[in-house]
């Protein structure tokens, strides 16, 4: 059974017959009932699940930072599906069945949000990654601005971030990870409005070995 919103002439809640009625993000949707495929998926098919379930896995440890990353990204899409859009789209190199995700051509924050040129990263101490950049570079309309950083061990799914850093007015911010020897991450940074209306792109900064 379904529900009439609003009179004879609002949106459908349940179903009716055939028909679906349902609401995302305050849009209204009509669908049909899922249908039970019967038929092979094809070489082209199958190679595209492929990439969609490496992009997924890829993204997991990551969900927190890209739901704030993607934040805003369209007015149907947004977070991870968002971010996994962008890898497939973009990140993936190579020909089937011999296809790997680039970590540097990754994006895992995008807006419109200004980005000083130099941004760097070092490491200060084991376990500890300090980020600098220019804190003067866009004046004090965006010193409340916030450091997005994340460090990614991509061969042990782990990834160490905030959304929530140092004010751009600092200057500099330090991200503590795992300190065991011999860890790869692979570094991305971004900014973060202060009050959360937007974001701007991540940048990749390389891999650095503890």
């Amino acid at each position: 059974m379904a529900r009439l919103i609003s009179g004879i002439n609002g949106h459908i809640q349940g179903k009716i017959g055939t028909v679906i009625g349902s609401s995302w993000k305050s849009i209204q949707y009509i669908k049909g009932p899922y249908k039970k495929r019967t038929a092979k998926a094809g070489p082209g098919e199958a190679r595209n699940r492929g990439k969609f379930s490496m992009a997924h896995f890829w993204l997991q440890p990551l969900l927190k930072f890209v739901r704030q990353g993607f934040k805003g990204y369209t007015e149907t899409v947004e977070g991870f599906n968002a971010a996994k859009s962008q890898l497939l789209l973009h990140a993936f190199e190579g020909i089937a069945p011999d296809i790997r995700i680039n970590p540097a051509l990754a994006q895992l924050s995008f807006g419109d949000l200004p980005l000083p040129g130099d941004i760097t990263v070092s490491k200060l101490a084991p376990g500890q990654l300090q980020f600098t950049w220019d804190p003067a570079w866009l004046g004090v309309d965006h010193d409340k601005d916030q450091a997005m950083m994340l460090a990614y061990d991509i061969e042990n799914a782990k990834a160490w971030f905030t959304t929530m850093g140092q004010f751009r007015n600092a200057g500099q911010d330090i991200l503590h990870t795992d300190p065991t020897p011999g860890k790869a991450w692979h570094i991305y940074f971004a900014f973060n409005a202060g009050d959360r209306s937007r974001q701007s792109d991540s940048v990749y900064l390389g891999e650095i070995v503890m």
